[in-house]
């Protein structure tokens, strides 16, 4: 059976989870391919309301095998105060399996990602402070520390020393930060190491064996496309590796990429950003304001970050960048999320090109790092001022709805098999499964 990739077309905080929560059902194994803490999914199901870090979005069906891949970085104390929190409330988490070849977030991670942002001053790329970036900096550099080097009692007392003598060096003598000490290190990781070890094991055979008995994969995107080191807003993008493309699927789970067949872009039906770098169809008035509290959607819909809590900056859809992203990850399917919550607009705006010094473009220069010199050029479609939650079949959509659905699906160039209208698993309208099949 092919795989399939479910990846956020925007800069993230799309409703991966959402949808991922929705199909896992379909398949026998859920893979996290990349990132790390920094990325958040909210998942709002028969059990709750849960906010997932680093624990794939199909740990809620108990049968299921959830996988932590090669291509993701892990904070071991975030990682278990998931799994603990996950546990207290009823789930099963016993199918969760974490690459012995994913790397650890340390100490001087956090403390230099906090304090890099400082040094840069006006020029900070506004990180999560989770020390993500840092991690993936270290794993390009060879000095990274993997999970089983942390369970390797034998070699990790020795790699400890040695990173951590050179990451102090350059925490005093660069920061002016305090040097971290050895000996709380090695006893507190060891001790993570503990823990997790009964999790850990080598993810990769196993996913390549299920490959290979003709099971369905479903490899979970974290972060959007607009995020990617190579094909994002460089350098407002994040440092994961591999990357943040469906592309990136095969390479963070050990896969080969003929396996995938199938993407799955989601896309919200406006836009959101956290952190800085050029967003062309940035609010900064009523319907903004608007759009940061929810808008026409149920309550619990605003947008705050699920990572750090920040407000997320809000725009309308930009058509530009939602077709390069599409072209760029092979969409095959899409999912539009949070449609309702545009039902409180009279006018609902999307950009289909931009004017840059007096030009019509259809494209976001490589170069440009803020927006300012860019005008969006809009259409406007009529707004239907009408609940949509209750709504599960496309055809009672009001009208005006199912014109700017459409015009979304013309844009991506794919169908647009999804709508979300409201946070819950069943509130969703559904015309074909991802993996084929008319419902």
């Amino acid at each position: 059976m092919p795989a399939v990739v479910i990846i956020g077309g925007q800069w993230g905080d799309e409703g991966k989870g959402r949808v991922v929560d929705f199909h896992a059902r379909y398949c026998s194994m859920i893979a996290r391919y990349s990132a790390g803490t920094n990325a958040g999914h909210t998942i709002m199901n028969e059990h709750g309301k849960f906010a997932l870090h680093l624990v794939p979005a199909g740990i809620f069906y108990g049968d299921k095998v959830c996988v932590i891949g090669n291509g993701v970085v892990i904070d071991p104390d975030i990682l278990l105060s998931e799994i603990e929190m996950l546990s207290s409330r009823g789930i099963d988490t016993s199918k969760l399996i974490i690459s012995d070849r994913a790397h650890v977030i340390m100490p001087w991670h956090r403390v230099i990602d906090v304090a890099d942002e400082k040094l840069r001053g006006s020029s900070a790329i506004g990180t999560t402070g989770t020390g993500t970036g840092p991690a993936f900096h270290d794993k390009v550099a060879r000095i990274g520390i993997r999970v089983g080097d942390v369970l390797d009692s034998e070699r990790f007392p020795d790699q400890l020393q040695k990173v951590l003598d050179y990451k102090n060096r350059v925490i005093s003598g660069l920061y002016g930060e305090l040097e971290l000490q050895y000996d709380a290190i090695f006893a507190e990781y060891s001790a993570f190491g503990e823990k997790l070890r009964p999790y850990v094991t080598d993810t990769t055979s196993i996913a390549q064996d299920a490959h290979q008995r003709g099971e369905m994969i479903l490899l979970e995107g974290a972060q959007g496309s607009l995020l990617d080191l190579d094909s994002g807003t460089y350098p407002f993008v994040t440092s994961s590796v591999p990357a943040s493309v469906a592309a990136g699927g095969a390479v963070g789970i050990g896969i080969g990429p003929t396996a995938i067949e199938r993407v799955v872009g989601v896309y919200k039906a406006y836009q959101t950003r956290v952190g800085n770098g050029p967003m062309p169809t940035e609010l900064f008035d009523e319907d903004g304001a608007l759009l940061l509290e929810g808008g026409g959607g149920a309550p619990g819909t605003s947008e705050y970050g699920t990572t750090t809590g920040r407000a997320r900056r809000t725009g309308w859809f930009d058509g530009v960048l939602a077709r390069y992203t599409s072209k760029l990850n092979g969409v095959t399917s899409v999912a539009l999320t949070r449609l309702d919550s545009l039902s409180a607009f009279d006018r609902i705006r999307i950009c289909v090109a931009y004017e840059l010094d007096k030009e019509r473009v259809t494209s976001l220069p490589a170069s440009l790092e803020d927006s300012s010199r860019l005008k969006p050029i809009y259409e406007d479609l009529p707004g239907w001022k009408q609940d949509v939650s209750e709504v599960r079949h496309l055809d009672d959509l009001p009208a005006n709805a199912r014109q700017y659905v459409r015009r979304i699906e013309q844009l991506l160039d794919a169908p647009i098999d999804m709508i979300s209208v409201g946070p819950e698993r069943h509130q969703a309208i559904v015309t074909r499964d991802i993996f084929g099949g008319n419902i």
